[in-house]
Parts: structure tokens; sequence; C-alpha cells
């Protein structure tokens, strides 16, 4: 399944957790609404922060900035328990940049303050700043990536930094992701009508006796 690019009409797709789902839809989205922000990202996205050249407007910063992407391609790996939304945005207070740049120093960043990983700081000091850099070199805003298209440029995953919270009504809940399938907000909903198919089916499919492991048939396995 794909998500077209709809940059050009003010959309972006942002994920969330299902948990969050109800609060999102009734309230909206901020950049620091979610219980995982603190813990999880805010050092993170501070770091870049820090290290932010000029040229780089004030307004733009990692850590009050929602995120969001313009697109998913075929094979994208989706979280389980998760939404899918569509969010309208405002072009002039939305920065684009290339997220592959800050994914290669998510994992070294977190390892550094763990024992038995002290050479990661060492690659902090060094790689960490140059990826930093190149993150924000090659980062422009909405409008302008319009002009651009860094976007379509290989190896370039772009991300949305969203500027702005986003109201309830420029929130569209696209699909709902379970461990097993990905369905629409409207086939989840049908999925709980007496007499629909969506359940017979998940059940042929997962719970048949056929489909237990040998492990379960065993007697006395665990």
């Amino acid at each position: 399944m794909t998500f077209k690019n709809h940059m050009e009409k003010g959309y972006a797709y942002h994920v969330i957790s299902i948990i969050d789902l109800k609060k999102t839809l009734r309230e909206g989205i901020r950049y620091n609404d979610k219980n995982t922000y603190a813990s999880k990202y805010t050092d993170f996205h501070t770091y870049f922060d820090m290290h932010k050249p000029e040229g780089i407007p004030e307004w733009v910063e990692r850590k009050k900035a929602i995120f969001a992407s313009i697109g998913f391609g075929k094979g994208h790996r989706r979280h389980s328990h998760s939404a899918i939304l569509k969010v309208r945005v405002l072009r002039d207070r939305c920065w684009v940049c290339n997220e592959n740049l800050a994914n290669f120093i998510y994992e070294p960043f977190i390892l550094q303050e763990i024992e038995g990983f002290e050479r990661t700081e060492e690659y902090m000091e060094i790689k960490g700043k140059e990826f930093v850099s190149e993150y924000w070199n090659n980062s422009l805003s909405y409008n302008a990536n319009l002009r651009k298209r860094y976007d379509k440029r290989k190896g370039y995953d772009a991300e949305v930094l969203i500027m702005h919270s986003i109201p309830p009504e420029n929130i569209e809940c696209l699909y709902i992701v379970s461990d097993h399938q990905i369905m629409s907000y409207r086939e989840w909903k049908e999925y709980f009508v007496c007499g629909s198919s969506y359940p017979e089916a998940q059940y042929n499919k997962y719970l048949q006796p056929s489909s237990v492991s040998s492990a379960a048939k065993t007697p006395g396995s665990q």
C-alpha cells in the first residue's frame, strides 16, 4: 500500500499510537502532547537545535515540531497499534528535512550514555556533528521544496517539521494498523457491526486450530 504525495495541496501524514487517537480527534495535535515525548525524544531534538547553523529561521526547532511524512512508498514498515492520519498544514510554518540523516545517529546518541558503549561518545563527537550539519544543510522551507523538490531526490526521506498546532478539523484518520492487518477507518467501524465478514475472516486466518503452533499442541509444552 502506498500513500500519495499531496504536498501541493498542503497535506502530510502523521502517525500516532492508537492510545492517543481519541484525544487527537477531539483536541488536535500539539508537539508535546504525547506521554513518550519527554522520555524518548526531547534530548535528541535539542542536540540538533544546538547545532543549527545560521540561515535556518529561529522558529524552526525540532524540539517544538510535530513530525510528519509527505508520503509512504510501497513496502514501508508500519507500526502495530497505530493510526495513520492525514493532516492539513500551514505551508509558511513548515520545514522539510531528510529524516535518513537524523535516523543515522539516533541509536548512537542513546547508547553513548550506557556503560560499555564509551566509544559511541567519541563517534557522536565527530560523526554526530557531521550528520547534523548535513541534516540542516539539506533542509529547506515547505514552499521552497515545492519548487526544488528535494523530496524526489534519491535517498531523501522527507520529513516535515510542522511548527504549529493542528486543530481537530484539519485531521482525518485514514487507517488503523493492528498486529495483523491495516484497515481504513471505515472498515474498522464495520468490523464491529453484527454480521460483518471482517471478524470471521480474521478468525479463519489466525485462530483456527490448524494455525495453532505444534508446541502449543504438545502435552507438557510451555
